[in-house]
């Protein structure tokens, strides 16, 4: 898929906009957010452009989920952190704001504060039904 002229997660792996990078495999590069959740928060970003997950080849996300499993481990170690999140938002409606596969390296910590999304209580049909469709999707 190559890279695009317009995105900006291209344009940092171009070398165009600076960023500070703290790893690098064949298939993907991970560098400090500038807006971080918690302090050494990380993203691990696809060297080629896909615009998500879904998008992705295989041998992409790969590279991207041992870069990730890396940088996790030695963020954890490096802030003393008590829990790590590794968040992927796929698509507008989910939070993703650069439409560039990537991956959130957030160190958590247990006086932070930030709580996960609310968890619905949903009748058990209903789930049975949700299975049903997604195994028929593959």
């Amino acid at each position: 898929m190559g890279l695009m002229n317009d995105c900006l997660f291209c344009k940092i792996i171009k070398g165009e906009i600076p960023s500070v990078k703290v790893y690098e495999n064949h298939g993907s590069i991970a560098f400090m957010d500038i807006r971080p959740v918690n302090p050494g928060h990380v993203l691990v970003v696809s060297k080629e452009h896909f615009k998500d997950l879904l998008e992705a080849d295989d041998e992409t996300l790969a590279a991207v989920a041992v870069a990730c499993k890396k940088v996790a481990q030695a963020v954890k170690k490096a802030v003393n952190a008590d829990g790590i999140n590794l968040a992927a938002n796929n698509g507008e409606a989910a939070g993703q704001v650069i439409p560039h596969l990537h991956w959130h390296i957030i160190p958590r910590f247990s006086s932070d504060d930030l709580r996960s999304w609310p968890h619905k209580e949903t009748p058990i049909e209903e789930i049975k039904e949700a299975a049903e469709k997604i195994k028929n999707n593959f």
